[in-house]
């Protein structure tokens, strides 16, 4: 099923496309903006009990869409799996599953008409990090760059050392648990991976200014690093 929106104004999005992703019975909803002139496309991997309306993913998402950088947020969870989860919050913590879900969305946009002839990224938040970097390293041909935002990748496990596209650590200044963790998924991710702290910002990045460094970073680090692999 899809389903037109109309485009956001000041993003350059010519319109927002409604998808329904055949890597579950029933499908995965999800929404992908394409900016005009594409140069790349990011593929979002929400947190722990979060969805594509999560406010700072939609955020980040339109501030990448201004660099032109396609989009995609899906709902890693069926609406069943949402109401489970929101009892067990087991779900959430399945990195494997969740990780299978991202590599199966990422094949569907190498089919896609219009994603797949673009370079693509992926943006991982909390526990949705991991997810990201286990896929990454199972589709090292296909996923050129990740960023993590207050992530968990050392949840990822033994897949980090299989993780071949640069990647992109961001932690807030006052989440001190988290850097730890980061510091050591970047010593196992190896020369791939660079960590940068966001002064003053806590796992959320809710205080002012914090999750607009996030947006700027991510943003500079995919134009960085996803290339257009076929001729214009």
């Amino acid at each position: 099923m899809i389903a037109g929106r109309r485009g956001m104004p000041g993003t350059g999005v010519r319109g927002v496309r409604e998808v329904s992703v055949p890597v579950v019975e029933g499908g995965l909803t999800g929404d992908v903006s394409v900016p005009s002139g594409a140069g790349g496309v990011v593929l979002f991997a929400h947190g722990s009990g979060s969805s594509r309306h999560s406010p700072r993913n939609v955020a980040v998402g339109r501030a990448l869409n201004a660099r032109g950088l396609a989009t995609v947020l899906v709902d890693l969870l069926t609406v069943d799996e949402e109401a489970r989860d929101e009892v067990t919050a087991e779900l959430r913590f399945d990195i494997g599953m969740l990780a299978e879900r991202l590599a199966g969305i990422v094949d569907w946009m190498g089919a896609d008409p219009e994603l797949g002839r673009l370079p693509f990224g992926l943006f991982g938040a909390s526990t949705g990090a991991a997810a990201a970097l286990v896929a990454a390293a199972a589709r090292p041909d296909r996923v050129g760059a990740v960023v993590s935002r207050g992530g968990r990748p050392d949840l990822a496990g033994s897949s980090l050392t299989a993780v071949r596209a640069p990647t992109l650590l961001l932690v807030g200044g006052l989440d001190e648990q988290v850097i730890t963790l980061n510091e050591q998924a970047r010593d196992e991710l190896g020369e791939v991976a660079e960590l940068r702290i966001v002064p003053g910002a806590t796992h959320l990045f809710e205080e002012p200014g914090t999750l607009e460094q996030v947006a700027d970073q991510a943003g500079a680090w995919f134009v960085a690093h996803l290339r257009q692999p076929h001729p214009a």
